[in-house]
């Protein structure tokens, strides 16, 4: 069973830092989760919201910043926002990623830097996998390169995203684990796909959701799984 560190391991850095993500490596977690937007200068930015106004120093969208606007504004006083890039070169092969397609323009420059990672620094498909709630992007990510992992995203209907990973030959159905019983988790898992539920935090709801076999765990505290 997979621990993967929701936006880094969260509980204990803020969220989509490269310390989050150190901080889950250190933790020794088996893949981490992030999301992705664009600058207006097109580099994919590591942030979960699609302005900067919850999590820096600043306020507006992000796709209205440039790459060296975004780097000057800060997370809890000292932390830039990273870039896929910067990512990737931490966690060197260490874990599995998780990207999540968060803002418009995402799938196509993250097949491309996925692609780039892989034809020059060794490294496989295996290392990531790209899901979204927006399934227009999963089909998009699907046509660009078939061989790259999906996942599909739901937080409302297990039927709806069962059929279009089925569609996309999906690897990975990433549902609400509240969303998921042990009957439910049994026959996505017989229709050949991975679960890696979201977001499971405390103690009782990890034990339930351990119980369902699950294939990994996406949570604040990866080291709790």
């Amino acid at each position: 069973m997979l621990k993967i560190a929701h936006r880094g391991a969260k509980a204990y850095e803020p969220e989509n830092t490269l310390q989050a993500f150190q901080k889950a490596l250190d933790l020794n977690s088996d893949g981490i989760e992030l999301d992705v937007h664009l600058s207006s200068d097109e580099y994919i930015i590591v942030i979960h919201d699609e302005t900067i106004d919850r999590t820096t120093n600043r306020k507006g969208l992000v796709n209205t910043f440039s790459i060296s606007e975004l780097k000057s504004f800060l997370i809890d006083g000292k932390y830039q926002i990273p870039t896929l890039n910067e990512v990737f070169d931490l966690v060197d092969k260490k874990c599995l990623i998780n990207i999540e397609l968060k803002g418009l323009g995402t799938p196509s420059k993250v097949v491309s830097l996925i692609e780039e990672y892989i034809s020059e620094k060794n490294w496989n498909y295996n290392h990531f996998i790209v899901s979204s709630f927006d399934w227009n992007m999963l089909e998009e990510t699907s046509k660009l390169n078939p061989k790259i992992a999906i996942g599909v995203l739901t937080e409302e209907n297990l039927d709806a995203a069962l059929a279009f990973a089925e569609k996309i030959k999906a690897k990975a159905i990433n549902p609400d684990f509240q969303l998921l019983n042990e009957e439910n988790v049994r026959q996505i898992q017989e229709k050949g796909f991975l679960v890696f539920p979201w977001t499971v935090n405390s103690k009782e709801d990890i034990q339930k959701v351990k119980s369902y076999k699950v294939d990994g765990i996406i949570s604040d505290n990866p080291d709790k799984i």
